[in-house]
């Protein structure tokens, strides 16, 4: 069963934070508000943050910067995750990961579902791995983004979760990278 192993020291993630909007800037983005207030309360470390418009290549750009920068472990990404021509956040995620975390979405759309029923449906929340980092892209609503770090990334994101997480198999996640 799920659990957090209290005879396990907690280990701080460094998060980096990404929205995606056309109309965002920093002093209205609450999904980005939302995602730093709940990392830095459960005692992990705002690496980074910005806002980018929704472009395909700029998106990847940024995610690539960041995954190549060694004082970041993870990026969560924020809106360009639905069905419009202008929501491009899922692709430009995929032209950077070398491994998808399938289950990713299929976890969020369940959390989704038991939120917002069937509209879950139109959520295209992705997930996956590069250069050693973790990379998440979650819907642009505060909502949103509260239960995919409540119900998901809050006890994936702690070595303290068991039966696994994340963060435990962070050092292993480049292994293939080195030279043997």
């Amino acid at each position: 069963m799920s659990r957090i192993d209290e005879s396990r020291e907690f280990i701080p993630v460094r998060i980096a934070i990404l929205t995606v909007s056309d109309t965002r800037e920093a002093g209205d983005d609450r999904s980005g508000d939302t995602l730093v207030q709940r990392l830095e309360a459960a005692g992990h470390v705002l690496a980074a943050r910005t806002i980018v418009k929704d472009e395909r290549a700029a998106i990847a750009a940024q995610l690539r910067a960041w995954c190549e920068d060694a004082g970041i472990d993870a990026i969560i990404s924020t809106g360009g995750t639905g069905l419009t021509g202008r929501d491009v956040t899922v692709e430009a995620h995929r032209d950077v990961y070398e491994k998808e975390i399938d289950a990713f979405g299929t976890v969020f759309t369940h959390v989704s579902m038991a939120k917002i029923g069937t509209s879950a449906v139109q959520s295209r929340a992705t997930a996956g791995v590069a250069l050693g980092t973790y990379l998440f892209a979650l819907p642009g609503s505060p909502g949103a983004c509260k239960d995919a770090w409540d119900e998901i990334l809050a006890l994936q994101l702690d070595y303290r979760h068991r039966p696994c997480n994340f963060v435990e198999i962070m050092p292993r996640l480049d292994e293939h990278r080195r030279r043997k």
